[in-house]
């Protein structure tokens, strides 16, 4: 007993003394937060509120600053926090999950290893549905691989990536039409009868961008995309519902493994181990403020914090598949 209660005091001044330490370095100090994606959408908002309540969970109470960076689905912010943000602890970023994939889905873009960012957690795991609008013939997820639906795209991100992938994997027919920045974009093209639907819209994105969608019925939630199915929608089908060959099941398991992590917050390269630690305490920290989660459901913002440590184990299973499930997500992400 006596041993035991020697070795809690002693972690108790680790703890004080990683505190000690981190209010020192914070104090006064700034956090940039690089955020992959425009401003207005899903992303966007959830970095934005994390950035009003963060700070006050990190000793020393450092300043949260916003910037926006939307590109390529997030990859130019992933290659600029790799390679040119500092390693310090006061950039950190709110990517869109295609990052976590990109290595094997577009290697050429990339310029980092995801397994060396430190993951500070995901703000949220998701279920991407699948949308017909108005007047567009379909009626159920069959009519996809029965007739085209037409859908907007936007390069390198779930609306154009998922419809490809669906394409090749399970065979609807989607026809893509490029040029969007982003689902709001696609969703005014949708209103304005450019195009017929999309891909792939975060369910949880979309009761916040387009609750009246949903409330008078002008959109038809044809299939749903996710590990597992949402519990908002029981009865809409998912994609793996539809798969028939076994590398083709594990290849589109792989692509919904960043659906799990949905919104992944990271630092850069190298940053000192304590730093992150104080950062993700912070962000876990987040799961009890109830400022933070009243701001959050009156945004109508959905939460399911993951800590950095299963974000880890995520990183992990990507980085173990086997390259013929690699090579297979690859090659249907690039057909045609």
């Amino acid at each position: 007993m006596t041993r035991i209660r020697s070795l809690a005091a002693s972690f108790s001044l680790v703890l004080m003394a990683n505190a000690a330490v981190a209010q020192d370095f914070y104090a006064g100090k700034q956090i940039n937060v690089i955020v992959g994606s425009a401003p207005g959408g899903g992303y966007d908002l959830l970095a934005r509120l994390t950035a009003r309540h963060m700070g006050k969970h990190i000793p020393g109470n450092p300043i949260f600053i916003v910037q926006n960076v939307p590109a390529a689905g997030s990859m130019v912010a992933a290659n600029q926090l790799a390679n040119v943000s500092p390693r310090d602890g006061t950039t950190i970023g709110l990517m869109q999950r295609g990052v976590l994939l990109a290595p094997i889905t577009s290697p050429g873009a990339v310029r980092y290893n995801v397994s060396s960012f430190r993951w500070i957690g995901s703000l949220a795991s998701e279920t991407g549905v699948t949308l017909a609008y108005g007047s567009a013939p379909h009626q159920t997820a069959k009519d996809l691989f029965e007739q085209e639906l037409i859908v907007g795209g936007v390069p390198n991100v779930d609306p154009e990536t998922t419809a490809r992938l669906y394409n090749a994997l399970l065979g609807t027919k989607f026809r893509i039409v490029m040029g969007y920045n982003g689902t709001t974009a696609v969703g005014l093209a949708m209103e304005r009868g450019e195009v017929q639907g999309i891909g792939d819209w975060s369910w949880s994105s979309l009761k916040v961008q387009r609750p009246a969608w949903i409330k008078d019925k002008s959109v038809r939630i044809l299939m749903q995309g996710a590990l597992e199915r949402d519990k908002e929608l029981p009865d809409v089908p998912n994609a793996l519902d539809f798969v028939k060959e076994g590398t083709d099941r594990k290849a589109l398991e792989l692509f919904f493994t960043q659906k799990t992590v949905a919104r992944p917050l990271l630092t850069p390269p190298e940053v000192p181990i304590e730093r992150v630690n104080t950062l993700r305490a912070a962000f876990m920290a987040l799961d009890k403020d109830e400022l933070f989660k009243e701001e959050a459901r009156k945004s109508s913002l959905d939460l399911s914090l993951l800590s950095g440590e299963a974000v880890d184990r995520v990183i992990t299973l990507i980085a173990n598949a086997t390259p013929d499930v690699k090579d297979r997500l690859a090659a249907a992400m690039k057909a045609q």
